[in-house]
This record gives structure tokens, sequence and C-alpha cells, in this order.
């Protein structure tokens, strides 16, 4: 298992660029990374959180880690971060989640659009980053995220995310947001089926589906059943 780990880590986030100068470095990015990732996957919550993980399992990292300078600060693993580039941590990460983790067959994925609480800066003009994300249910594991561009909406990142992912035998679910002609056929198309919900803002939609559903119930109460909807 510790083989596997560190296996897998050092292959999927291997050309990761260190953003550091090199020959002042006394920390592998490698070693940061790595504690940094097993102690989120712990609970860790923050920075000081990373760092007492690693001193707690110093031991045990020091079997696939090079440590003969210790576990990194806490602000070392928050200066390293804040300067990774994100585009490539994110390649990393999902390919790191999709080897490690088999997602269940039949599964529902759920898709999801949040804005970042404090992730704006009104001084700066800056709005709050929204992120769109797909969560595995029966895994309790997030599949991959995409941050929604400026100027711009979940409907254009939807596609994007669920290009990256398997969706073979799985049921995607996404709110009235995604409910658009486009992604539900890339949903089939990659081997998935879907679960959308209609409101009344898609008119000809809505109103075709409360038909079919009124022919449904019909016919079940001519046979002494009923079915709601």
């Amino acid at each position: 298992m510790t083989e596997k780990i560190a296996t897998t880590i050092q292959a999927h986030f291997g050309d990761v660029e260190d953003p550091r100068r090199t020959y002042l470095n006394e920390h592998p990015l490698i070693n940061i990374l790595t504690i940094a990732l097993c102690a989120i996957v712990a609970g860790a919550e923050g920075w000081t959180d990373v760092e007492n993980f690693g001193r707690q399992k110093q031991t045990w990292l020091s079997q696939f880690l090079d440590l003969q300078n210790g576990i990194p600060a806490h602000d070392t693993f928050g200066r390293v971060f804040a300067r990774l580039d994100p585009e490539s941590f994110r390649r990393s990460f999902l390919s790191w989640v999709q080897a490690v983790f088999e997602v269940t067959a039949g599964q529902v994925i759920a898709v999801d659009g949040k804005k970042l609480r404090r992730s704006h800066d009104k001084s700066l003009g800056k709005e709050a980053i929204s992120m769109v994300s797909a969560w595995a249910t029966a895994n309790h594991l997030v599949l991959g995220q995409v941050k929604v561009k400026t100027k711009s909406n979940e409907i254009t990142a939807i596609p994007i995310l669920l290009a990256v992912l398997d969706l073979s035998g799985c049921i995607v679910t996404i709110d009235a947001m995604g409910t658009q002609t486009e992604i539900a056929q890339q949903i089939v198309d990659q081997g998935g089926d879907y679960l959308l919900p209609v409101k009344e803002n898609h008119k000809q939609l809505y109103e075709l589906d409360f038909i079919h559903f009124e022919d449904l119930n019909h016919a079940h109460s001519q046979s002494g059943g009923f079915m709601r909807c």
C-alpha cells in the first residue's frame, strides 16, 4: 500500500513544474505535494493541519520520501501551492484520482456549481470565483472541477468538465441550468444516463413533459393504478 501511494503520486504529479528557485529548495516538490495530498485525504483543513499531519506521520512518510530536511513548515506549503500552475495541478490531480479510485457503475455523479467563499476582492474589482464540480455519491469523492470563465456561466463549463470524466454506466444529475440538449447528448455519447429537471422557463419542453405524464396517469388510472408526477 505504501509503495502504491508513492508510485501513483510520483507518476501523476511528476510533470508539475516547481515554481521555486531550485538551488534554494530544502524540500523537494514531490514531498510537499505528497504530504499535502495525504493530509487532506485524512481530513486536514488548512496548512497548519498539513504540517501537523506530516510531523505526526513522519516515520511512515519517510518510507517513500526523502525527509532528510524534515517536514516543511505550514508557510512553505502555503507559498508553494499559491505559486503552482493551477491548470497543471488540476490535470495531474484528476489523472491521479481516476487512477486510484474506481467509479462504481450505476452510481450517481452530481454536477453542481458553487461560488468560492472569500474569493472576491472588491478593491481590485475581482468577482468571486465560480466552480463546477462533479461529485461521485457512492465514492464520496470529487472527480473533477472546472473554473467558470469570467463573464460566462455554468453552461459553458459543464461540457468541459464532463469531457474529462468516465461516465460509462453512471447517472449524471445537474440542476436546471444544465438542462440543455447539447449537454444531454454529450452524456449519452459518453455512455451515461442523465436526470435533468425541467422548469417553466423551458416552456415548450415543460408543456410536453406535463402532457406526457398526464397521459401516463390516465393510462395507469384506466388499468386500476396511479402514477404520481
